[in-house]
């Protein structure tokens, strides 16, 4: 820094005495000075291909290059991103789009309606088994109209067909590069986004950098971005001390005073959809009893989880459905009584309890300590849990490739969700429809009520949105009287920040937006 700006004439004459073209390339130097954001993540990427990732983060960062034609704002509201507008028929099953002009890949491919038919010819291929097949699989057909414009046509009536649209995997893939690189493609990244894929290391970094060529114009602010997975919480939260990262998620919930403390760091902590529950399999004794059920949703204390998990980082839940999430409803929260429980269980005919298993869908440390925390809350009530958090593998073998629902193996189960689409019916389908049972989807409650399942399929069939509301609350009320899940908390997201940074945040549903990122 010292040779550029020189303190007395003698360093200046000394740099003028080294040719005038020397001078010439530092001031240029100076004047494009590289700024490099440096994001720390709590996990390594499962893939750079968004339609083949299950999970949050891998989708969230491949934002560096991928758009999609919409996506959400802040505060998970819809908006225009690829798409300039839209119209749906009457009857949810045609969908029109017409596409934002002058927008180019980064490989220089236009993007067009040939674009958004190659990638959803693609995803809607059952051959190319992507795992985020299911989600765009009610596509019938997908037709050029004319060069910016695209129409889609569904198998059956989905009225939530645009917030799909919006989740994080429904992203446009340059056409050529999809051409050259084939089933290679999560190693090839090209998209319409504001950073180029430079380099990535699947058990370490994603290093990015600008696209000149970006259609915002005068974005991005920032020249590259290092995305670098740090597994360790206490490791994360020093890199943000030290001014090593300018950016963490997730933050350990016990280091959270110590980086309040620093004057490099701001901790913002935002109200998330991201819902945390315990399902009971209700085909298997005793959680095939409502009064079974009902007793362990009165039998947890969630103020107490929330302080003793989470810091008190999170709140109770109120619904089914997180508020936040287009047609959530409140019902709740249900109650702390322990006695209550215990009146339960004896009407149940179990007035000693009983026994059963309780599994993790994560092993990390907040997740130890929520089992913990249940553990402890159902032997007050005579209910002896033995607790374990399973690894990735476990849970995909244990709980979600569960093929028989009469054998499987799953009773209590602690895990989460969060609504990506925005939209109720993300919130409740995958989880909680008769359709969704392993290895389908996710609904390892085993839960089926015939009048939910048809105001879900109602739901999906008009685009009334008043008609719309009434069926989604009468879903969510019925679901919350059957109790098929012991009703827990909703967390906030909570993430780390340096005071140079701006334009980077942590979206509800756990997903990152950094389309205005700077650096100070």
């Amino acid at each position: 820094m010292n040779l550029l700006f020189p303190s007395s004439p003698f360093r200046l004459r000394a740099l003028v005495s080294g040719g005038a073209v020397v001078f010439a390339m530092l001031a240029g130097n100076l004047a494009h000075a590289e700024t490099t954001a440096v994001m720390a993540v709590a996990s390594t990427f499962t893939t750079l291909d968004p339609y083949d990732a299950n999970d949050t983060l891998s989708q969230a960062v491949a934002k560096s290059f991928y758009q999609g034609l919409f996506g959400f704002d802040k505060d998970m509201k819809l908006v225009n991103v690829l798409a300039d507008s839209y119209e749906a028929s009457p009857d949810a099953r045609v969908y029109t789009f017409k596409l934002r002009h002058g927008v180019k890949f980064q490989d220089g491919t236009d993007f067009n309606a040939a674009a958004v038919k190659a990638n959803f010819d693609r995803i809607t291929d059952p051959a190319n088994k992507l795992k985020r097949y299911n989600m765009f699989s009610r596509i019938e057909k997908t037709e050029v109209i004319d060069p910016y414009t695209v129409r889609v046509t569904l198998k059956t009536p989905f009225s939530a067909f645009v917030n799909v649209l919006a989740h994080p995997s429904a992203v446009m893939i340059s056409p050529t590069a999809l051409k050259k690189y084939g089933k290679d493609i999560a190693f090839h990244p090209v998209g319409t986004g504001p950073f180029v894929f430079v380099k990535w290391d699947p058990a370490g970094d994603l290093t990015v950098k600008k696209f000149d060529g970006y259609w915002k114009k005068g974005y991005p602010k920032v020249d590259t971005i290092d995305w670098k997975p740090v597994v360790d919480n206490n490791t994360r939260a020093a890199l943000m001390r030290t001014g090593e990262a300018d950016f963490a998620f997730q933050v350990p919930y016990e280091q959270i005073a110590q980086l309040q403390s620093s004057p490099k760091v701001d901790v913002i902590a935002t109200p998330s959809i991201i819902a945390r529950y315990l399902s009971m399999n209700m085909n298997q004794k005793p959680f095939d009893n409502p009064k079974v059920r009902q007793a362990l949703n009165y039998a947890i204390n969630k103020d107490a989880l929330a302080k003793v998990a989470f810091s008190g980082n999170a709140v109770s839940m109120e619904g089914v459905v997180p508020q936040g999430v287009d047609y959530a409803t409140k019902t709740g929260p249900w109650p702390y009584d322990p006695a209550k429980a215990r009146e339960l269980l004896k009407e149940a005919g179990y007035p000693s309890g009983f026994e059963t298993t309780l599994w993790a869908a994560y092993n990390n440390s907040t997740s130890q300590k929520v089992i913990q925390f249940l553990q402890q809350q159902l032997a007050q009530v005579g209910v002896k849990a033995q607790v374990e958090a399973l690894e990735a593998g476990q849970r995909v073998a244990k709980v979600e490739s569960a093929q028989d629902p009469a054998t499987a193996p799953v009773r209590l189960f602690y895990t989460g969700w969060s609504s990506s689409t925005g939209e109720a019916d993300w919130a409740l389908s995958p989880l909680l429809a008769s359709n969704s049972f392993p290895p389908k989807m996710v609904n390892t409650a085993y839960y089926r009520n015939d009048t939910v399942d048809s105001d879900l399929k109602q739901a999906l069939e008009t685009t009334d949105r008043a008609q719309k509301a009434s069926l989604y609350a009468d879903a969510q009320k019925r679901v919350w009287a059957d109790a098929p899940w012991v009703f827990l908390i909703k967390e906030k997201v909570v993430y780390a920040r340096s005071k140079r940074l701006s334009g980077a945040y942590v979206a509800p549903d756990g997903s990152f937006n950094f389309d205005e990122i700077a650096l100070k």
